[in-house]
């Protein structure tokens, strides 16, 4: 295996530890005004995510960074390419971040009612987002010759990627529930598994309609045949235990196994486009690889070391985070933060 394979790989395992972890953040997000108008029950669930939210973030951080220093030509094909669409993410993001924050600062119904519909609304749209970029990457978009992407903003929206991104939030949104089940109490318990049971079809059936879109038009996975759907196969099964395992009130295996489904969908994606990293739906000879995108070997081995030494660290400490708040939390007003 070579850096510019091993590279791709972190790459891909870094926004899969992204939609894994910042999935069920954002499913939490939008479900914040659906599932309840009390404001203490608001209160506790944003508390299921308030220890985690900002450091999930930071794999998108880490998953840009090493994009942009292993493989630069694919970050500034992507990056200008789809410059709109990042900075209404970014956007997303920076609403989100800063109603969390400013929630508390007013004690009244009227306040922290708009800045929750905020979270709820930015969280829609930044999984919206990322599955219509995603979705792009593999079904290819318009590229010349000097790695140039020649298309519009509308040609990022068109119906398979609009598919794509609704598809990333009905997942994640059933992510989320089940998240929620199983650390919430009492009547909020019983509320995010309704939600969890009720987003399961949706979830389950937009995924199998984007998978099949993706395989029977032209784009990485109907190029490379029938082998590209064993991944998603596996997210669909994922997705059936999970729900399955919410049936039996075993919450834990369902939180398992719907971010198995995640990590499965993610994976994917990322399988059926090697060796490219972008498609070229003008021309397949203008498609950007894991060698002509990518930085100087000397650059990919320095990246190596310093990613061997820190991605330990990072993820040690993640684990830590989630073992100090795992208890579940109760919609009482004494112990809640945010």
């Amino acid at each position: 295996m070579d850096l510019n394979i091993l590279w791709f790989i972190l790459i891909a395992v870094l926004y899969g530890g992204f939609f894994f972890l910042e999935g069920f953040d954002f499913g939490v997000g939008m479900l914040l005004t659906a599932i309840t108008r009390k404001d203490v029950e608001r209160r506790a669930i944003i508390n299921t995510i308030g220890p985690h939210w900002d450091a999930n973030e930071v794999w998108l951080i880490v998953a840009g960074g090493a994009t942009f220093a292993a493989f630069p030509h694919w970050y500034a094909t992507m990056f200008s390419g789809f410059y709109l669409g990042f900075f209404l993410l970014l956007l997303a993001l920076i609403v989100r971040g800063v109603a969390f924050e400013f929630r508390s600062k007013h004690d009244t119904a009227r306040w922290r009612y708009g800045w929750d519909r905020a979270i709820s609304i930015s969280s829609f749209l930044a999984a919206f987002l990322l599955g219509v970029v995603f979705t792009n990457l593999v079904r290819g978009v318009p590229i010349d010759g000097n790695m140039q992407y020649t298309g519009t903003f509308w040609n990022l929206l068109n119906p398979i990627s609009l598919l794509g991104g609704l598809t990333m939030v009905m997942m994640f949104c059933f992510h989320g529930a089940n998240f929620l089940s199983l650390k919430l109490t009492e009547g909020l318990r019983v509320k995010a598994h309704a939600n969890a049971k009720m987003y399961f079809t949706t979830a389950l059936v937009f995924a199998l309609g984007l998978f099949a879109a993706l395989f029977f038009t032209p784009s990485a996975f109907s190029s490379k045949g029938w082998t590209t759907l064993i991944l998603p196969v596996l997210a669909a099964v994922a997705m059936i235990v999970s729900r399955v395992m919410m049936e039996s009130k075993r919450e834990g295996w369902a939180f398992i196994t719907s971010s198995l489904a995640v990590v499965f969908t993610v994976a994917a994606l990322f399988v059926a486009l090697y060796p490219n990293v972008m498609l070229s739906s003008s021309d397949a000879a203008n498609s950007l690889t894991i060698y002509n995108a990518s930085s100087a070997p000397y650059t990919l081995k320095v990246m190596s070391i310093i990613a061997a030494i820190m991605v330990p660290v990072v993820l040690a400490y993640q684990v830590w985070t989630y073992l100090v708040f795992k208890k579940r939390v109760k919609a009482d007003n004494k112990t809640l933060i945010y």
